[in-house]
């Protein structure tokens, strides 16, 4: 008797890396769950969508990301530009720290389409207001406490975030990280470490474990993955054969095309690419995990490994393995792309350096859990999300006249 599913979706590329996947098949989809992989699978649908000449893989996870909007200065409301983008998985990196959970909680993790995890901050004010250095004052660093926030919420919680530059920890050195990989060994969760300029590479890469992500590997404002010499710092080296991983987090102030060349040229590729997608980058030049992953592409990165780069590898990175992947059973996160080829693509890294590639990764369709979204019906969602970043900008930023305000004369 021929099967009956919700979504067929015939004819891509399906590019899975967590199977070893990679041929022209067709994907069926029951119940939110995928429910076949196979060549010309037969059977009725309720909805048939032919994907012929594209990229099919599973859903991305985008592990570095700042949404606790209304909450942060750095929050962004980043559900359709998930969903227009390929991303079903969305990471937050330490907005929330332990004593501010419960909202990110109950008004972002509950409310997203995209599922939506997080890291916890060590410090319990998390990343509410960017000025601050939220472990200048080492009180507020709590391993005890990170770690029981992260028992309560065990479903939403993947780990514990540090962010080790000298204007986040002032005079504090690797204590921050001290606790933070505490709280990593009382829960069993790895530590997201953000590195920047102001305390020694050296310092940190040597607490970290087996498992630990650095975050922004390819900054370069100093105290990174290259010396002066222009080679991989032997820290770094020694630290990925230890089992440290390496995670792009482009970000506003992160992410240099001549650091990425550099890396890349000495064998020192990242394990993850993520966006470090905030308030004050959403509209450039980050934009979108997409559009992250096309630097990579062309910055001389596979195709494959950049699909692998945005989930299987960020799925096991935060110990979520049923995740990232098309297996038969697995909840239905799917991703559609069109790859464009020959083109004349331009990409801005932090600096404002310019890259012109050929190639250029664009969204098509996300499936979450069997829903399809495309991007043309969420292009109004995502705008007010760029709306809405804009005017925090405006706010953080004093400029009172994009607010339509002025201080008064008094």
């Amino acid at each position: 008797m021929p099967e009956t599913y919700d979504l067929l979706l015939r004819g891509a590329r399906v590019l899975d890396p967590s199977q070893g996947l990679d041929d022209t098949v067709d994907v069926a989809v029951h119940n939110g769950c995928i429910a076949a992989v196979g060549r010309d699978l037969q059977g009725e649908a309720r909805q048939l969508i032919d994907l012929a000449g594209r990229l099919l893989t599973p859903g991305w996870i985008d592990i570095h990301s700042h949404i606790y909007a209304g909450a942060t200065t750095w929050g962004v409301h980043a559900d359709a530009v998930c969903l227009a983008t390929g991303v079903t998985t969305i990471v937050d990196a330490g907005s929330p720290g332990w004593a501010n959970l419960p909202g990110f909680i109950d008004y972002v993790a509950t409310v997203y389409r995209t599922r939506v995890l997080t890291f916890v901050h060590v410090s319990g004010i998390g990343l509410t207001h960017g000025p601050i250095g939220e472990c200048e004052d080492i009180r507020y660093a709590d391993p005890e406490r990170t770690a029981a926030a992260i028992e309560c919420w065990r479903d939403v919680c993947v780990g514990v975030k540090v962010r080790q530059g000298g204007f986040q920890v002032g005079d504090n050195g690797v204590e921050p990280l001290r606790r933070a990989l505490q709280a990593g060994r009382y829960t069993n969760t790895p530590v997201m470490v953000h590195i920047a300029i102001g305390v020694p590479l050296d310092d940190v890469l040597s607490e970290m474990r087996t498992g630990d992500i650095v975050t922004h590997c390819y900054q370069g404002s100093g105290d990174g993955i290259l010396g002066l010499d222009g080679d991989i710092e032997p820290a770094a080296r020694q630290a990925r054969a230890r089992g440290v991983l390496f995670d792009v987090g482009h970000g506003g102030g992160s992410f240099r095309f001549d650091v990425a060349r550099g890396a890349l040229a000495r064998d020192f590729p990242s394990d993850v690419i993520s966006t470090d997608l905030h308030a004050h980058n959403i509209d450039g030049p980050v934009f979108s995990l997409a559009e992250t992953a096309s630097k990579l592409l062309n910055l001389g990165v596979s195709l494959e490994e950049v699909v692998h780069q945005c989930t299987s590898a960020p799925a096991a990175a935060i110990g979520r393995p049923e995740l990232g992947t098309l297996a038969l059973g697995a909840v239905a996160d799917i991703a559609a792309f069109d790859v464009r080829e020959g083109g004349h693509f331009e990409f801005r890294d932090v600096a404002g350096d310019v890259l012109v590639g050929e190639r250029r990764i664009e969204p098509t369709l996300t499936v979450r859990a069997g829903t399809v979204y495309r991007p043309e019906e969420l292009a109004a969602e995502r705008e007010e999300a760029v709306q809405r970043a804009r005017r925090m900008r405006a706010f953080t930023g004093r400029n009172f006249a994009a607010l339509g305000w002025s201080p008064p004369d008094l």
